[in-house]
């Protein structure tokens, strides 16, 4: 499976960029995961178009359990979607137009965290679903 994580901007800080080179390290061996850090809109926009299947980070989003995205990623995996696309706005969210391009909206939280943030969540979610998916210790 191929994921795509779609953000605008970079990481700042060294304790966020070391977490998600982390991630991606772990992640490696499930799925080609690619982070790319987009400079605005239009940039996020154009990287959100092809095949992937997708998905907006959004506060109005659906808040699942880690089995249940986990056993969304399975589904996609076995129903044909071999690509997905995890969009992550700024500090002001997405734009009606990258949310109009969406196909599912996920939450996170009912909590607001900083778009930084997010992304590390994201990427842990991502990691404990496959660790789920393939029967994988994994604390919880």
């Amino acid at each position: 499976m191929k994921i795509d994580i779609v953000c605008i901007g970079k990481l700042r800080e060294d304790y966020l960029r070391a977490a998600q080179a982390e991630y991606l390290k772990r992640l490696g061996p499930y799925a080609r995961l690619t982070v790319i850090e987009a400079a605005d809109e239009k940039a996020m926009e154009r990287a959100m178009v092809g095949g992937a299947f997708p998905i907006a980070l959004a506060i109005d989003g659906k808040a699942l359990s880690s089995d249940a995205f986990a056993g969304i990623l399975q589904n996609m995996a076995i129903n044909g979607t071999p690509h997905i696309a995890f969009a992550i706005g700024g500090a002001e969210g997405l734009s009606a137009r990258i949310l109009g391009m969406c196909r599912m909206r996920l939450s996170l939280s009912a909590m607001t965290f900083p778009h930084q943030l997010a992304r590390i969540i994201l990427l842990e979610q991502i990691y404990r679903a496959f660790m789920i998916m393939n029967n994988q210790p994994y604390h919880k």
